[in-house]
């Protein structure tokens, strides 16, 4: 548990002081497996440490989570030769990013994607959070999470809206209150 935590915050802490590049991630599909429920208890868990008391980050993190729908350990290939890793479904087109980031290995930060979930979830934090601010959209910043395409983006958005919507009912898009 504390090499979890220290793995997340030092992820935290390393992208901080990094200039993100314009953040997107190869196309890929949603992939579908059962999740055991005390693996679903940890990636809430971590879905709520990495939203840091934010209500409208936690609710676009669990909007990004339900579109994606991986599960720990998950690597699920893409056309492209890519793969998608870990709850969050963190594309392996970022590992390097990450890797460099971090001072770490490719291979190690690979591992981690795939299962330690909350290092999982503060990369999609971290990936959906610089794309915000790369565009200053939110709805562009949910689509670019997932694609460099704008059609893709604007579906993307448009589904995990739905998600969001189905999660959290028409609270998911009051006007945040913190």
């Amino acid at each position: 548990m504390t090499t979890i935590f220290l793995r997340s915050r030092q992820l935290r802490q390393a992208v901080r002081l990094w200039l993100p590049v314009p953040a997107f991630m190869l196309v890929a599909m949603p992939a579908h497996a059962a999740v055991d429920s005390s693996d679903e208890a940890r990636i809430a868990s971590c879905i709520h440490d990495a939203a840091a008391g934010r209500p409208w980050l936690e609710k676009t993190l669990w909007g990004l989570r339900d579109q994606e729908a991986g599960w720990i350990g998950a690597e699920v290939s893409n056309t492209n030769g890519s793969h998608d890793l870990g709850p969050l479904q963190i594309n392996t087109w970022w590992v390097p990013r990450i890797a460099q980031l971090m001072g770490r290995s490719g291979p190690e930060v690979r591992n981690w994607l795939r299962y330690d979930a909350c290092f999982n979830v503060e990369a999609a934090r971290w990936i959906f959070l610089a794309a915000l601010r790369d565009t200053g959209d939110f709805w562009k910043a949910v689509g670019v999470y997932h694609s460099p395409t704008a059609w893709r983006q604007r579906r993307y958005s448009l589904s995990v809206a739905k998600r969001m919507k189905h999660r959290f009912g028409d609270r998911a898009f009051l006007e945040r209150q913190d």
